[in-house]
């Protein structure tokens, strides 16, 4: 059976993409600790982080760090952060947010109730930091495809 992330990357679910490469791609969480709390996915399932050959767990840091800057840059952040848990969808995937303290750094501040214009705002926010950085942004908000 498929996680919700393959449906999502294959475009069966709806997802709020910012970054798409030939190995992972990255959106929004709908459940958001911070405005811009994305999800950085391989498009591979990986169940676990520990199953994870070391090429793609260097690939994944480096687009997280890419998300992290531009993240920075969009909110007035101390800075980035990033968590990986892992427990919710057996589907490995790094949350990268802006933080501006390690208070804030648990799901129980997790918010389930953003309008979707608010996540959309908050999605083409990242996805022109991004941009400005020349990372590679999907052509659409709702495209996992450059």
């Amino acid at each position: 059976m498929a996680t919700v992330f393959e449906l999502i990357i294959a475009g069966d679910l709806p997802g709020r993409f910012v970054w798409a490469d030939e190995q992972c791609v990255a959106f929004l969480t709908i459940a958001p600790i911070s405005a811009g709390h994305t999800l950085v996915v391989p498009r591979e399932p990986v169940a676990r982080f520990t199953d994870a050959p070391a090429d793609l767990l260097t690939h994944l840091t480096a687009v997280t760090a890419e998300i992290g800057r531009a993240q920075e840059a969009a909110w007035p952040t101390s800075r980035a952060a990033v968590v990986v848990a892992g427990f919710e969808v057996p589907h490995l995937h790094l949350h990268v947010l802006p933080a501006w303290g390690e208070g804030e750094l648990t799901f129980a501040n997790a918010r389930s109730d953003v309008p979707p214009a608010e996540l959309d705002e908050a999605g083409e926010r990242l996805r022109a930091a991004l941009r400005q950085a020349g990372a590679p942004v999907p052509a659409a908000l709702t495209s996992p495809v450059l």
